[in-house]
């Protein structure tokens, strides 16, 4: 089991990290004390499934509790459980400026002027920071940038941290798949629900399919939303998204919106993409 340790600066964006870090598939707790590091450990240990990656976001929220930091990591060493820490920080003006957009009080000191708490923090993190593995500023740093310069501390692949392509059929008359990012209608393709022997298949099917893209309307659909699914794709990884939706829509959710939404799903992943295809209403008529 590997941890994580997410702290640093308040403001500085250890809340957006967590997220980058729950994306790359990292249970995630936020605001641990320390002093329950070891009693979380030992449920995890009792726990059936087979958690392997743990980020755990502790900070000077935990008051008294954060000064045993280093003893209970300490602790954590000992049980065998190696650990790096991410510690994240900002430049004081735009910490400043970060606080006064968002009209938040400073954890430290609620009632007191944010630029000493800021400086009083600093103070209290600065061994922690000394410690760290990663040192990530994020003066302008976007939530890409961000999942970037996480994923490359952690060595991963482009493979390990690509975003998940989800081609989703479905029928318009049972509604919409309200997490589509993109929605493309294919009624207006031949119809094999009219083929008495294909009517009780599927897109699954190698006959339906077959039918499907025996037409010339179809192949050019096909290579229109491909043409522009290439552009897009490469768009919204590049912009750090964990998953996009392309909804596949037909009449029933049966025929055309599976052939495509199948055909999609192999095309991109032979190409080197995470995709998969999912059939949103196929099992309800089938």
């Amino acid at each position: 089991m590997n941890f994580i340790i997410i702290s640093g600066q308040s403001g500085a964006g250890k809340s957006q990290a967590k997220k980058v870090f729950e994306d790359l598939g990292y249970y995630c707790v936020d605001n641990l004390p320390p002093s329950l590091i070891p009693s979380f450990t030992d449920l995890l240990e009792q726990n059936s499934e087979n958690i392997n990656n743990v980020a755990l976001v502790i900070d000077i929220r935990g008051g008294k509790f954060f000064k045993d930091l280093e003893n209970h990591l300490a602790l954590l060493k000992q049980k065998g459980y190696p650990y790096r820490v991410f510690y994240f920080e900002a430049d004081d003006d735009v910490l400043l400026k970060r606080y006064k957009e968002n009209r938040r009080t400073h954890p430290l000191d609620p009632s007191g002027r944010i630029d000493d708490a800021i400086q009083a923090e600093k103070q209290m993190l600065s061994s922690l920071r000394l410690q760290a593995d990663f040192v990530i500023n994020t003066n302008t740093t976007t939530q890409a940038q961000l999942k970037k310069a996480i994923s490359e501390a952690l060595d991963l692949t482009d493979t390990q941290t690509q975003m998940q392509v989800a081609f989703v059929s479905f029928g318009y008359k049972k509604g919409l798949p309200l997490d589509a990012d993109f929605i493309f209608d294919v009624r207006f393709l031949p119809n094999p629900y009219y083929i008495e022997e294909l009517r009780p298949m599927t897109g699954n099917d190698a006959a339906v399919s077959d039918y499907v893209m025996s037409h010339d309307e179809s192949k050019n659909t096909y290579d229109h939303l491909k043409r522009f699914l290439d552009f897009m794709i490469p768009q919204m990884i590049k912009d750090g998204r964990a998953q996009l939706v392309v909804g596949i829509g037909c009449t029933g959710g049966q025929h055309r919106s599976v052939t495509f939404a199948n055909l999609l799903a192999s095309d991109y992943q032979s190409r080197g993409y995470h995709a998969i295809a999912l059939h949103r209403d196929v099992r309800k008529e089938a």
